[in-house]
């Protein structure tokens, strides 16, 4: 029995309206991780229970085509499933619901019999014009059955070079049903997202455009200087000491491999690759223990953009610059999943391609033959994270910006394309009444994990905000800590949140006068971006208030 959530039965009940009061074909959006396929299933279920109809669900994956199977077969065990795909070595013909590889079928609906429904996953894939798979078996099957419709499904509804896929003139004509990351993210449904920017820059301006993509070969060339692969692995490294599953995107074969030798040789760390030419069962076997949470990093080069199913997923490293806002959507969407095993993703961009495209919920589509116009985001110079145009201050770290790197937005006065997310922002300050500390420890983590200080403000009666200060940790979370402390005091910085906890509360540190918080839509927690402090103390006191001698100071 399928339970849908309400924004699916929602896409359900649009596309029937579209189908009973118009001709043409619609299309459904959902993103990445939300859900396409218990809605191909409902509709399916009621296509063949309730009408006696015949569905086919189009896929052009291996990976994608199993998933939907064994999805449709677990959340409608009564339909009639069956498979036609070579790849798969399966072609079966009778079945009322049959999910197929479009490369194995596109030359013989004459096989497959008649058909009410043909539903096509990942849709953005079909092409606009010309003779494509796709046209090819859909023109087909409507000389076996002329009232056959059609319905798409995809993330991203939009190409590369041609914008948007539903138009008048092409197969799919109309969004009947869109809802987006933002609203998923703020009903848990998807992952929060953090981006940073790589410290190493490639300068794309010297790469060619075919078929408006970079030159492949070109794109692999640019990236794979020693120089940049181990930069690159470098800051994954320093990124991911509390992360689990890494996946990286790299720009070719050759670039992969590289990257994957880096992480092995020199930081000790247990990566695989997998690229188009590796065999089936390796593969299989490499997803198997990325998927298991065996493998934490995992290279690929143009295999797990679509149809890769992974929610253990916490970090993507895009080692890949690309023009097409849709693959750009893809390799983060990867990490869209929510999982118990994570708070967030966070994506790396060694590519500039959040810059280039703007928020992946908000990807910038240019029609053809405009130019790209202003960049929609920039990067702080001080912690590379990657923020609105707008913003006068960074909300990660504080950074100040020169005037001229202030460029206000045209038409909203508060930020709304922050990070990879666009998000509604709201900063607050606040008078703070108390400070607590204590020592933080990760829900799940192993007893060796690193533990953190946890310092919560009172901001009014019963009302606390928190954040919390890793000096246990290494990377730039270790130095944020120790700039943290180095503005409260001048004793020498702690090595363990216990310490640094016993230090503060007695006396060690300065007085909080206020805090500024910044509150952005669809993220669970408020962040403590900015504070009024007092001067740093010349002497030590206990609880109570009694000034400690220096034997007594405790460390």
């Amino acid at each position: 029995m399928i339970e849908l959530r309400d924004y699916q039965k929602e896409a359900v009940a649009a596309v029937y309206e579209h189908l009973r009061t118009r001709d043409d074909n619609p299309c459904v959006v959902i993103p990445t991780g939300g859900g396409k396929t218990p809605v191909m299933a409902q509709m399916a279920m009621d296509a063949v229970g309730r009408w006696n109809g015949r569905v086919l669900v189009l896929a052009h994956v291996r990976e994608l085509l199993e998933q939907t199977a064994e999805t449709l077969h677990v959340m409608a065990p009564e339909l009639d499933v069956g498979v036609y795909c070579a790849g798969l070595n399966s072609r079966d013909t009778e079945h009322s619901c049959l999910v197929a590889s479009i490369q194995s079928v596109y030359k013989r609906p004459g096989e497959l019999g008649p058909f009410n429904l043909v539903m096509i996953d990942e849709a953005h894939m079909i092409p606009p014009d010309g003779e494509g798979m796709y046209q090819t078996f859909l023109s087909r099957t409507r000389r076996l059955n002329g009232g056959v419709r059609l319905i798409g499904l995809t993330a991203t509804p939009y190409r590369m070079k041609t914008g948007m896929i539903c138009e008048p003139e092409h197969l799919l004509n109309e969004v009947c049903y869109d809802v987006g990351v933002k609203e998923l993210i703020v009903q848990g449904y998807l992952c929060p997202l953090r981006t940073k920017a790589g410290r190493e820059k490639v300068d794309t301006s010297g790469l060619h455009v075919r078929g408006g993509e970079f030159i492949a070969g070109e794109t692999q060339n640019l990236m794979d200087t020693d120089r940049l692969v181990r930069s690159a692995c470098e800051e994954i490294i320093e990124h991911t000491q509390d992360r689990h599953s890494c996946l990286i995107f790299a720009c070719g074969v050759d670039h992969g491999r590289h990257v994957c030798q880096i992480l092995r040789e020199e930081h000790g760390v247990d990566c695989e690759s997998v690229f188009g030419e590796t065999p089936s069962d390796e593969r299989d076997a490499v997803l198997e223990r990325f998927r298991a949470g065996d493998l934490p990093y995992l290279v690929n080069m143009n295999v797990l953009t679509t149809g890769f199913d992974a929610p253990n997923i916490d970090t993507i490293a895009m080692l890949r610059p690309t023009l097409s806002p849709g693959l750009y959507y893809q390799m983060v969407g990867r990490g869209f999943r929510t999982d118990p095993s994570k708070d967030d993703c966070l994506v790396l961009d060694f590519g500039g391609n959040v810059i280039r495209h703007g928020p992946v919920d908000q990807v910038r589509i240019n029609p053809p033959g405009e130019g790209d116009g202003p960049p929609p985001a920039k990067e702080c110079p001080k912690c590379r994270a990657v923020i609105a145009m707008g913003y006068a201050v960074c909300p990660e770290c504080g950074y100040e910006f020169p005037p001229s790197d202030r460029r206000e937005p045209k038409h909203d006065k508060v930020a709304s394309t922050e990070d990879i997310l666009s998000r509604r922002t709201t900063v607050s300050e606040y008078l703070v009444q108390d400070v607590a500390y204590s020592v933080h420890q990760k829900r799940g983590a192993s007893p060796d994990h690193p533990r953190t200080m946890r310092v919560e403000y009172e901001i009014g009666w019963n009302h606390w905000r928190s954040e919390f200060i890793c000096f246990e940790h290494e990377g730039y979370a270790r130095v944020k800590a120790e700039d943290w402390w180095r503005q409260r005091t001048d004793w020498p910085v702690p090595d363990t949140a216990e310490e640094a906890v016993e230090i503060a509360r007695d006396g060690g540190l300065c007085e909080t006068y206020a805090i500024t918080v910044k509150s952005v839509e669809g993220e669970k927690y408020d962040k403590v971006v900015g504070y009024k402090l007092g001067p740093k103390p010349t002497a030590f006191c206990d609880r109570e208030g009694y000034v400690l001698s220096e034997e007594e100071i405790p460390f």
